[in-house]
């Protein structure tokens, strides 16, 4: 290559500095105001190391972000590879491309022109399906290896499917191939070679030594977006308004895309392990390597196809190169697919597909609730899979089984509105548009749930997360199913936890003392699944599980199944609670309430301070199996007059929190605790004002509580005043049997501190009004 070309060609193709910051700029601030929420999975060094970045494609503007993270990431502007199409004309737009690093993907000398680049440093953006894959079906071969399967897509140009592109391959082996063959040259005492190709590369020879000792790593990279939405966008609207009507095609991508930017979108970029091609090459192809680039004159040599070069020797040893080409590709492929994140809509899809291939055509919904919750628990124990938020933290599809779960309820309500499925008579009816052919160009459009299902296809954990759902549902008994819903809580525990740790809200967390292990727990004596008998602990407001642990594991060493209940918003930060209205507090009894249900025979209630007032509520909805209340220093009045300022601080607090420094000073106030190992150190004012409405909403509940109750307060409580535990007997007029029996203390805590005999007075009770003796207990232990 001559001097001249090459100084045209870094003409023509130089990356802007200027055009590339503005661009940042501009998609920064556009970020901030659009509502797709950009997530990018994996270390962050990895961005750094990678040369090679290879993406899915499944939207135009996908062409952008992967350049943008890493720029802002790295610093470095990646080079990408765009479709000549758009560089035919010298025209502003094709201009814009090369100045952000655009190459068309017919330029002559592309893959030599990358790896040069790769070689000075750069970085290198490919998108190997070569094009958009709006049906996200990608097939593998009948027989494919079992880590590397040869997939193919579907080519709109060609009309026909075809394998992926190998371009990114090639470059990834070419530029190893290159580095293993002058280092082996090096090392043989061949400096002139160093030399020549520090010349050629226009590099230092110390700088180009450092680049032969780094490996080239690729990063295939899976781009996610849910959820898919079908419904007029403004974007489309004006398109078609102003331009007199729009092509099916152009409206289409239009609906699909402006949906996907402009309302509520996940878009999750995960890197795949890096893939190293040197690792390709075996001995006696790093002998031939070094044949290769010893004859080569240029880059560009490394990439002639072995047909187009006369001698046998060179042909020979670029063979070394070429035979690794495919089993790359296919490997990172294999990768790229491996790293969908995964989401409840994947798993409808193909759930539906499953059931449609076996001839149903419709199903009770209850049963498809069912089964899909139980998929989301089989693949929950996956390994290798990643999951989308929605199916990690329970809060987002708990609700599933009172038709409450938003997910699920857009994905069922958008299948519904295309006439995909419909709804009657408590059952899902799947109709014929679900198994129709739908065109390329339309089916992102006219069946999203059959694009779902095709972008799963390659996980092969969700099938098996999904067929054994589908044999567990009839099989599995309510122990079964309270047992995963047990889990629930712990990864609902284990999720806020770690929500709530990063650096913005340290300022309150390092000021916490808990240590006390605050998870909830599911105490089964002797591993048994039935007993006559299960108590409900439920703890105070700023607490956790722990602060009634002790008498858990004294009422499991008699015999009685035991399930602590975590209160939303407890045992993790008490910027969390800030967040928590009393009804979530109330969902969390009714919850442990339902798991420990199905393990016994009758049920007795042991509510502490707020949790006494949260258990007397769910107590008023008289549910099944409950054989008696225990109300321990349970508030109707508080001793501490400040409370009555609450509604007033909390208003403040919600006119103050568009200013960051007033919502801090104003929403946490510090908290003395009898037990800082168990209570949060700062109380929310937020939190407060929940209290506050729980407790009136217990008083009017009382008079619907139908059990026999005790009612224990300490004589000289410093946080309760005494005298609620007579009003609450008042107001309670419609329980058979209420005993109040005041407590030696002048501690609110007088459940965990066992005052006075506390524990003894509520096993009595117990005892005296649900047997402890176990049934026989079921086959299936428990977990």
């Amino acid at each position: 290559m001559t001097t001249e070309f090459r100084d045209i060609e870094r003409e023509k193709f130089a990356i802007n500095a200027k055009t590339c910051e503005w661009t940042i700029r501009a998609m920064t601030a556009l970020r901030a105001n659009i509502d797709i929420s950009i997530k990018m999975h994996g270390p962050r060094d990895h961005l750094d190391q990678g040369d090679i970045f290879m993406f899915n494609h499944f939207a135009r503007f996908e062409t952008f972000i992967p350049q943008f993270l890493i720029a802002l990431e790295t610093g470095v502007y990646c080079r990408s590879i765009a479709s000549g199409e758009f560089f035919a004309q010298d025209n502003t737009f094709s201009r814009y491309l090369r100045a952000l690093g655009g190459v068309p993907n017919d330029y002559e000398r592309l893959l030599p022109f990358l790896a040069e680049e790769i070689l000075r440093g750069g970085k290198v953006v490919v998108f190997p399906e070569g094009g958009m894959v709006k049906d996200r079906r990608v097939l593998a071969a009948e027989r494919p290896h079992p880590k590397r399967p040869d997939y193919s897509v579907y080519s709109r140009t060609a009309d026909t499917r075809r394998a992926h592109h190998t371009g990114a391959a090639l470059l990834g082996l070419c530029i190893d191939g290159f580095k293993i063959g002058l280092s082996t040259l090096i090392e043989k005492g061949h400096r002139d070679e160093l030399s020549r190709w520090a010349g050629i590369l226009e590099r230092e020879e110390d700088d180009l030594r450092t680049t032969l000792a780094k490996p080239t790593l690729m990063f295939p990279a899976n781009i996610t977006f849910h959820p898919l939405r079908v419904d007029q966008n403004l974007l489309a609207w004006a398109a078609d308004m102003f331009t007199g009507g729009l092509s099916p095609k152009m409206a289409e991508e239009l609906i699909i895309e402006g949906n996907l930017m402009f309302k509520k979108t996940d878009m999750d970029i995960r890197l795949g392990d890096p893939v190293d091609p040197r690792l390709q090459f075996n001995w006696l192809d790093r002998r031939m390597l070094a044949k290769r680039v010893e004859r080569a004159r240029s880059i560009d040599d490394l990439f002639r196809p072995a047909s187009t070069l006369e001698k046998i020797t060179d042909r020979v040893t670029q063979y070394a190169i070429t035979r690794h080409i495919k089993p790359l590709r296919n490997h990172c492929m294999a990768v790229m697919y491996s790293n969908l994140t995964i989401n409840v809509s994947h798993l409808a899809s193909r759930l539906i597909m499953m059931w449609l291939a076996d001839g149903v055509t419709e199903v009770d919904i209850s049963h498809f609730d069912r089964t899909l919750y139980l998929a989301i628990k089989n693949i929950q124990q996956a390994e290798d899979v990643h999951l989308h938020r929605g199916m990690k933290n329970p809060a987002d599809y708990i609700g599933i089984f009172e038709l409450n779960c938003p997910q699920i309820r857009f994905f069922i309500d958008s299948a519904v509105q295309l006439g995909l499925i419909e709804r009657k008579d408590q059952k899902y009816c799947f109709l014929p548009k679900l198994q129709e052919d739908a065109n390329f160009d339309q089916i992102r459009m006219d069946n999203p749930i059959m694009v779902y299902a095709n972008e799963m296809a390659p996980i092969h954990a969700a099938w098996q997360a999904l067929e054994r759902a589908r044999v567990e549902v009839d099989h599995l008994s309510a122990v079964d199913i309270a047992h995963r819903r047990f889990d629930d809580e712990i990864r609902a525990w284990s999720w806020n936890r770690a929500k709530y740790k990063g650096p913005k809200y340290d300022a309150i967390n390092q000021q916490e003392t808990a240590t006390a292990d605050s998870r909830p727990y599911l105490l089964l004596p002797n591993g048994q699944t039935r007993f006559a008998c299960g108590v409900l602990l439920v703890h105070g407001f700023l607490a956790s599980p722990a602060e009634l642990n002790t008498l858990g594991e004294k009422l499991s060493a008699l015999g009685y199944a035991v399930m602590g209940v975590r209160l939303a918003g407890h045992g993790t930060s008490p910027h969390e609670l800030q967040k928590r209205k009393w009804t979530d507090w109330l969902e969390s009894v009714r919850r442990g309430y339902e798991i420990l249900a199905p393990f016994c025979d009758q049920v007795i209630i042991v509510g502490f301070s707020t949790g006494g007032a949260l258990s007397a509520i769910h107590a008023a909805d008289h549910p099944e199996k409950l054989a008696g209340l225990v109300l321990a220093g349970t508030p109707l009045k508080f001793r501490n007059r400040n409370l009555m300022f609450v509604p007033l601080l909390y208003g403040a607090n919600k006119l103050m929190g568009w200013m960051p420094s007033a919502q801090e000073m104003l929403s946490f106030r510090p908290n003395e605790s009898e037990h800082p190992d168990i209570n949060y150190r700062n109380i929310p004012i937020g939190g407060l004002h929940q209290l506050r409405q729980a407790v009136a909403e217990m008083q009017k509940r009382l008079p619907d509580i139908d059990c026999p109750t005790l009612i224990l307060q300490g004589d000289g409580d410093q946080v309760v005043d005494p005298a609620s535990a007579t009003m609450i007997r008042r107001i309670a007029t419609n329980a058979p049997e209420i005993d109040v029996q005041m407590i030696k203390s002048e501690r609110h805590g007088i459940v965990n501190e066992d005052i006075d005999g506390t524990h003894d007075r509520i096993i009595d009770f117990i005892s005296d009004h649900c047997a402890a003796e176990m049934i026989e207990a079921s086959a299936i232990p428990a977990q």
